[in-house]
């Protein structure tokens, strides 16, 4: 059956935690193999326990929450309830809100279960309760396939939809609970080609009614949690060690405490630790960058970022500006000759890295580089009259604040970003040299820093310089409008990383910046 397109018709808006979601049907019609089923769905609030409750679904459907400030990841979510309902909301809308402040769009699935009745069969929770598994395995098994089916049929829409969904077709994951991890773990080990997700994360999964046999070399790397306290996730390790001897990646954790069905909620226990575990897990997999910045990271042995941190934080203690940088160079540069119109470009590591990216373009012409990578706009004041004004430009090239808000140096406003490449333009215009102040570039995510969404505070910061160079007669120049993709991003064709321009990026820059600096030596 195929996934249904967006139609009106088959839109639904409904309010979750305050904020207007889409609703999808996964078929056309009706759900193949249920045709005949027409009971009415319900949601109930489960007595004592505080718990919203979905049971008799018939018609599928996935509630999509995108991420603001997406990574391109994408979670199927499977709430769970012992496929008689659903717990819908701490085991789906919650865990989807925690998923959305991580950058990742989340996808609750609402999948096919039983028709409870109205006392929701208290005797089957009371087996569950006793461990007496065999008679709910007996009643449950003629609807875990059609959940499973629900389950493939959810990949294959967000994969089929990932460009409208603004995720990326390859970085699409499930995470089920108790039931719901029955059904994703069974995916993992029946899945077609369009139906395989990329990754799982099983949480106390039930896996006593695991469809499928042998582990697949090409099955989707697997997160497993639950307590110990727990019996209906006994199974757990066995479902690990499945994964483990088939050469799949595989991590299971087993806590102490906490028994079942504790969702994100906090009770004070062991398994209050799974949340921050899971977050760890994904971004050891590069899941909460997105793919430029996963890029970058590949290329980077943790050896040589633990080197750097070490680094970095004895020259916060010794040289917090980096005054020492370029002291020698400094020194043995001459003072500019009669008429030479000397130009010094300050900044950070998109300006450090454009003489080694194309030396050509400062070759054979006046002009200085002073970009220290990493840098925020409180050292580069520092060190602005030694790295600047005492070298005697005719013109300086002003480019910073992009790690300010990485907060390299700790948090901080944009008011005063903005404040200290004013006070360099000011610094500079009383010593006679003429200022090019140049917009931060675009940048959808940091690589060394995920999760920070600083797309929209780049432009803020943009506004603050633009309207400052406009005022104080200051060159002004915007890469950013020159640069940006949709997302007010780098795309991939001008940087790599997403943040640093490559090659291509640099051209753009150049042909902007020889204009500027002609325009501030008129």
């Amino acid at each position: 059956m195929k996934n249904t397109i967006l139609l009106p018709a088959l839109l639904l808006a409904v309010c979750t935690l305050g904020r207007a979601q889409q609703v999808v049907r996964l078929y056309e019609g009706r759900a193949p193999g249920s045709e005949n089923w027409k009971y009415p769905e319900r949601t109930d609030t489960i007595p004592g326990e505080n718990m919203l409750f979905a049971s008799n679904i018939t018609d599928p459907t996935l509630t999509i929450y995108k991420a603001k400030g997406s990574t391109g990841v994408a979670m199927i979510v499977c709430p769970g309830g012992a496929f008689r309902g659903l717990a819908i909301q701490h085991e789906g809308a919650d865990v989807a809100t925690w998923l959305n402040s991580k950058g990742i769009t989340a996808l609750v699935l609402k999948y096919r279960v039983l028709n409870a009745p109205p006392d929701y069969d208290r005797g089957l929770w009371q087996d569950v309760q006793n461990s007496n598994f065999a008679r709910v395995d007996s009643i449950n098994m003629p609807i875990v396939p059609l959940a499973v089916a629900d389950g493939k049929e959810a990949v294959r829409y967000a994969r089929k939809h990932a460009a409208e969904l603004g995720i990326d077709a390859d970085r699409i994951g499930m995470i089920g609970f108790s039931a719901g991890g029955t059904l994703i773990a069974s995916v993992a080990q029946t899945y077609d080609a369009d139906s395989r997700p990329d990754f799982v994360a099983p949480i106390y999964a039930y896996t006593g009614a695991i469809l499928g046999g042998a582990v697949r070399a090409y099955a989707p790397p697997m997160f497993l949690a639950c307590a110990a306290d727990d019996p209906i996730a006994a199974g757990n390790p066995d479902l690990y060690q499945k994964w483990h001897e088939a050469g799949v990646n595989a991590e299971l954790h087993v806590y102490a405490n906490g028994g079942h069905g504790f969702g994100i909620r906090r009770q004070g226990l062991a398994s209050d630790m799974w949340i921050e575990d899971f977050e760890s897990w994904l971004d050891l997999h590069n899941l909460t960058v997105t793919k430029q910045s996963a890029k970058w990271r590949a290329g980077i042995a943790p050896a040589m970022l633990a080197q750097w941190k070490v680094e970095g934080e004895q020259r916060m203690q010794n040289d917090w500006p980096w005054l020492h940088r370029y002291e020698a160079a400094n020194h043995a540069l001459p003072k500019p000759k009669s008429g030479e119109k000397r130009v010094v470009f300050m900044g950070n590591s998109i300006t450090e890295f454009w003489s080694t990216t194309d030396s050509a373009f400062f070759a054979g012409k006046p002009y200085v580089n002073r970009g220290i990578s990493g840098q925020t706009t409180p050292q580069m004041l520092l060190r602005f009259r030694q790295d600047v004004i005492d070298l005697k430009p005719a013109v300086v090239v002003i480019k910073a604040g992009i790690n300010d808000i990485a907060e390299n140096t700790g948090p901080t406003t944009l008011e005063t970003t903005f404040g200290n490449i004013a006070s360099m333009a000011e610094l500079a215009k009383a010593n006679g040299i003429r200022v090019v102040l140049c917009s931060v570039l675009p940048a959808y995510d940091f690589p060394w820093s995920p999760g920070m969404k600083p797309a929209e505070k780049v432009v803020q910061l943009n506004a603050l310089i633009k309207k400052y160079a406009q005022k104080n007669g200051c060159i002004w120049v915007d890469y950013h409008s020159a640069m940006k993709d949709e997302r007010n991003g780098l795309p991939l064709s001008l940087a790599d990383d997403g943040v640093h321009p490559s090659l291509a990026g640099y051209k753009i820059m150049e042909g902007m910046i020889e204009k500027a600096i002609a325009e501030a030596l008129k």
